[in-house]
């Protein structure tokens, strides 16, 4: 499955970067190289690099939990094989366009992490079974419409704060794109949604 080809091969680009700033630096997400010198493929190598081992595992982590059952799903329902790369990798370059332009000229700023992609096959997840259960710290099990609200809301207060080294902006819009997406190919999707948001209620 395509999602355990990404896990292995992100698992084996972010190991050989550890400790390789020079690598590190080749592959991270950088608007002013992106715009100066035109390297697109920024856009996706940031996403297979991780800053250790524990951030790497948790992106894995979550992305495995949620990534093999969206991408049955995505087969189920005739999004298939591109549909779930689209998900993935558009996640990925969509939740760095927010970075891409406000850092533009800024040639130190750098992001690394696949937490944009990630983010949106959470949400997609969330899209399809809005109040399936979400264990929030791993631990506290809440409906997935509840964690993702309180999710998007720690993200823009946490992008507001700038005080840890997190990229919470790629979060947040990875999230907004993974909702968006399923609903550009099948646009009845979003009345499921809001059926199945409110008919728990009805």
């Amino acid at each position: 499955m395509l999602t355990y080809l990404i896990i292995g091969i992100t698992g084996i680009v972010s190991y050989m970067c550890f400790g390789r700033r020079d690598l590190v630096n080749k592959f991270s997400f950088n608007s002013y190289a992106i715009f100066k010198r035109k390297e697109w493929f920024r856009f996706i190598t940031h996403g297979f690099v991780h800053a250790d081992m524990t951030h790497l595992l948790i992106n894995m982590f979550t992305f495995w939990s949620f990534g093999t059952y969206m991408e049955y799903y995505f087969s189920q329902i005739g999004f298939g094989l591109w549909g779930f790369i689209g998900l993935y990798f558009g996640g990925m370059i969509f939740s760095s366009l927010y970075d891409l332009v406000k850092y533009r000229d800024n040639i130190y700023y750098q992001s690394i992490g696949a937490s944009g992609a990630v983010s949106a096959v959470l949400f997609s997840s969330i899209l399809f079974d809005p109040w399936g259960t979400i264990l929030l710290f791993a631990v506290i099990p809440i409906p997935g419409i509840i964690f993702g609200v309180l999710y998007l809301i720690y993200c823009q207060y946490m992008a507001k704060r700038s005080s840890d080294n997190i990229n919470h902006n790629a979060h947040f819009y990875g999230a907004v794109y993974g909702l968006l997406f399923p609903i550009l190919l099948q646009p009845s999707l979003a009345g499921l949604f809001v059926e199945e948001i409110f008919g728990i209620f009805g």
